[in-house]
């Protein structure tokens, strides 16, 4: 007994997550009516080892087709995702739902223009926490936020799930990029994009709010592509892992502000401190990742670091050797706050000097498809993608530099 005690604790929830991930796709290849969340479930509960674990999690994925999954708590998809092919269900007063995706708690439903989202694990996978996702959205309405999706009500269904419901929205940041792969998005249409989610962020990090898990699935679009006019119909999502100054350390996950959670973020956006360890991070994780997802745009679709699967590399040594590959190896006087963290990055690894140019080197083409701004967006990634969190640019400063403007020199226009 001791021995599946050990290996449960052992288990991240970013593992499981990749693992409901990974078979998701491979279910969906092999014709399987078992949902992903129910055979990765039905293994943590049943496996005597971790063995026994990862082998039940290890359907063929041959057939499987390559691509972004949707985030758990991204109510959003592509316009021809099986909406028509897939047989709809009543989910509380709501007909016609038409399923969407999973993730680690919820599986996320289609009925008209409002995505359902199902919490199916009653118990929290920290940091995942519905009931606490739901006490900061409705925080989040009574300020009016700029940018944020709207939770509009919250029911049980005739299985006593909790059931969020949300406004529906066709597109992502996400599937901008996979539909224009190794081509970098326009700059006045990148502009647009970002100025809704540093509005968002500002917001979120002027109230004390953590987002945790920023990237381009989590940034939801009315159009493919949205103007600006369209800015305030532009959302963030996917606040199943958001952390509150007041409502998390109150909520069962007991995360005090120097106690948080570690295992957040997905993949390549993942911050730095967090993968040595800092529980008394800050807003400064979401900064870069919104600094990672912004140079994905120019990079088409490429993201900025390379990062494996949780159960493919669980510690996460190949996210960080990228991000030394690519910035260089830390120091002592690159990154002071590091030598307070429980793992602190200095004599672990061998010495990379980083990508040569720096930054012109990392985003060589940045800001060519539109003729001029280059260094202003560059400046504002690398501004943002920095190892001492204190230092990345705050979401309000972001606001008011000139490539967000568009202004000459800083810009596209003239």
């Amino acid at each position: 007994m001791a021995e599946g005690i050990d290996w449960r604790i052992s288990l991240t929830a970013s593992e499981r997550y990749d693992n409901i991930q990974k078979l998701t796709t491979a279910a969906a290849a092999a014709g399987l009516n078992q949902s992903a969340y129910s055979i990765e479930n039905g293994a943590y509960k049943t496996a005597s080892s971790r063995e026994e674990y990862d082998a039940a999690c290890d359907l063929p994925t041959a057939a499987a087709e390559p691509g972004r999954s949707l985030s758990p708590g991204d109510p959003t998809a592509p316009e021809t995702d099986g909406q028509d092919s897939s047989p709809g269900i009543p989910i509380g007063s709501y007909q016609d739902c038409r399923y969407i995706a999973s993730g680690v708690t919820a599986e996320v439903y289609r009925a008209q223009t409002r995505a359902l989202k199902v919490i199916v694990e009653t118990h929290n996978i920290e940091p995942h926490n519905p009931h606490l996702e739901v006490k900061i959205l409705n925080s989040l309405r009574s300020t009016n936020a700029p940018n944020i999706i709207t939770l509009l009500e919250t029911f049980r269904d005739r299985d006593q799930r909790l059931v969020l419901v949300f406004p529906y929205m066709p597109f992502t940041l996400s599937h901008l990029l996979d539909n224009t792969p190794n081509q970098p998005l326009p700059t006045p249409l990148i502009r647009t994009i970002f100025t809704a989610l540093f509005r968002a962020l500002h917001h979120l990090h002027s109230t004390g709010i953590i987002h945790r898990d920023i990237k381009p699935s989590a940034i939801l679009l009315p159009s493919k592509s949205p103007t600006p006019s369209q800015t305030p119909q532009i959302h963030l999502s996917d606040f199943g892992t958001a952390w509150h100054p007041t409502l998390s350390p109150a909520a069962a996950n007991n995360e005090s502000p120097t106690h948080k959670v570690l295992d957040i973020g997905t993949g390549p956006y993942r911050a730095p401190e967090t993968l040595f360890g800092d529980r008394a991070y800050g807003p400064a994780v979401d900064l870069w990742a919104a600094g990672a997802t912004l140079a994905e745009c120019f990079l088409g679709g490429r993201p900025l670091f390379e990062s494996r699967a949780a159960h493919e590399d669980g510690n996460q040594l190949g996210l960080v050797l990228s991000i030394f590959q690519t910035l260089g190896t830390p120091t002592k006087e690159t990154w002071p706050e590091a030598v307070g963290f429980r793992t602190p990055p200095f004599e672990m690894y061998r010495v990379f000097e980083g990508r040569e140019g720096g930054w012109a080197g990392i985003l060589p083409g940045l800001g060519s498809s539109s003729g001029g701004g280059e260094e202003g967006w560059r400046e504002l990634v690398a501004g943002l993608v920095r190892y001492e969190s204190g230092e990345r640019v705050k979401a309000g400063k972001v606001l008011e530099l000139p490539c967000m403007k568009g202004e000459i020199g800083g810009g596209d226009e003239a």
